[in-house]
């Protein structure tokens, strides 16, 4: 069965802000949760395609790729596990970003306001832009970037502390990084877990800073990233590498690096979509008798035979001579367009030849039979 469209899913536009898609999800969470809906099988389902939206939606990243692609762009289904389908640690683990640690939810299925255990800290995310040439594009590159950011500290191993003995297990939560308490909801009382006030979620309390990092364990920083960049990319299109971001403070996991493409104009070629197109001047002569001449492509110069008789406005196409589609099969056209060049000054010999050219009857125009320019762009593009 086809998977429905992810904004369907949650009832928002294509437009919809960050705000409005986590307030639709915190809605659709709410109505058929698994504990609201005891063994509806049906709900249940609702609940996780409802998370599997989310999670694409409220990434910027997966956003892109998933309105450029649809559910190509970002695998079977978007989600995880087996096949792409989220499982509930998966779906829970969201909680803490869309109901706060005080989650009624939490403390099904092993959660609480994000999961069980200490919260994991993630770092920020950079995002930096990367010029492509046309060659670029059409076959791919890899990327050198040095990136200024905020890593781990070497010195305390990005603890924050200045020596092993200077991290004590904080008394609040006894290490768990979070504190449980019993509320009352819609649906009765029960427990939840929320993050410990004291030791913000670590688990453990510095009592000596480290020098070096003054205690946030990290210090600015500078790294070389390979990135290998395919095909057929685009302007304004993004990629994702994982972890390369800014490092937390006092350990866990660097944010991503975000890589968004810039297309360096081409002085000679000209891109449509997958197609390239290229502006050929030729002379009168080389027009009325013919020529075999060299033109540029994205892979290099190729010859290309010009018949004689050929006419200002003609399209030539190179098939396969244009740029591929992301993860796909196939390459767009080179379009080459006719132009004829006419000379502005002549000496009075040249005008005497020309001259006496014009009187002959083969010199004389004969469009019937011969197709208009949108005739012809109709042709190619039809």
């Amino acid at each position: 069965m086809a998977k429905r469209d992810f904004y369907e899913i949650l009832g928002v536009g294509k437009n919809a802000e960050e705000a409005e898609i986590k307030k639709a999800y915190r809605q659709m969470a709410i109505k058929y949760h698994p504990d609201k809906n005891p063994g509806d099988k049906a709900s249940e389902e609702k609940f996780k395609e409802a998370a599997e939206a989310y999670e694409i939606l409220s990434n910027a990243n997966k956003k892109a790729k998933y309105d450029r692609f649809g559910h190509d762009g970002v695998g079977s289904s978007g989600g995880h596990g087996p096949g792409g389908h989220m499982n509930m640690d998966d779906i829970f683990s969201q909680f803490g970003d869309v109901f706060g640690d005080s989650s009624p939810f939490g403390s099904f299925f092993g959660g609480g306001g994000g999961g069980g255990g200490q919260r994991q800290r993630v770092g920020s995310n950079i995002r930096i832009k990367v010029k492509l040439t046309l060659q670029e594009i059409a076959n791919g590159s890899e990327k050198k970037l040095k990136i200024n950011k905020q890593v781990g500290c070497n010195n305390c191993g990005g603890s924050g502390a200045k020596d092993k003995s200077s991290v004590k297990t904080c008394n609040t939560c006894g290490g768990a990084g979070q504190v449980r308490r019993v509320q009352n909801s819609f649906l009765g009382q029960i427990q939840t877990q929320t993050t410990c006030p004291t030791c913000h979620g670590n688990g453990t309390i510095i009592a000596a800073n480290c020098a070096a990092c003054h205690g946030s364990g990290r210090v600015f920083g500078e790294e070389v990233i390979s990135v290998n960049i395919p095909a057929g990319v685009s302007e304004g299109m993004q990629m994702s590498v994982n972890g390369k971001g800014n490092a937390p403070e006092r350990g866990g996991r660097p944010g991503d690096l975000i890589v968004q493409f810039e297309e360096i104009e081409d002085p000679v070629l000209k891109r449509d979509g997958q197609n390239i197109l290229y502006d050929l001047h030729l002379s009168f002569p080389d027009a009325v008798v013919g020529k075999q001449i060299e033109v540029p492509t994205v892979d290099g110069k190729v010859k290309v035979t010009i018949k004689a008789g050929v006419q200002a406005g003609e399209i030539l196409r190179l098939r396969g001579k244009g740029l591929p589609t992301v993860n796909q099969h196939g390459k767009g056209d080179q379009l080459i367009y006719v132009n004829i060049w006419t000379p502005q000054k002549l000496s009075s010999e040249e005008k005497a030849m020309i001259e006496k050219l014009s009187h002959s009857e083969n010199f004389k125009p004969k469009p019937a039979g011969h197709k208009g320019f949108m005739d012809k762009i109709r042709e190619f593009f039809s």
